[in-house]
């Protein structure tokens, strides 16, 4: 399933960057590199969903998807 969600890439004073959805809070990650943090969202976002389905709620409504 593909997934559209917007993005904040901020950059960290130490280095690198964390990564944080307005539209799900709960995504967190980061990176060394934009390319790296990018990388490491699919990951993210899959735990998301899968704790969303496990406690039964739904994703956002305005979280846009294809099959």
């Amino acid at each position: 399933m593909l997934y559209k969600v917007p993005l904040l890439l901020t950059p960290q004073p130490e280095g690198g960057f964390t990564v944080t959805s307005p539209l799900l809070p709960e995504l967190v990650t980061e990176g060394n590199t934009v390319e790296e943090a990018l990388t490491n969202v699919k990951d993210a976002l899959a735990a998301v969903v899968e704790a969303y389905e496990d406690l039964g709620r739904l994703l956002p409504i305005n979280m846009q998807f294809a099959s």
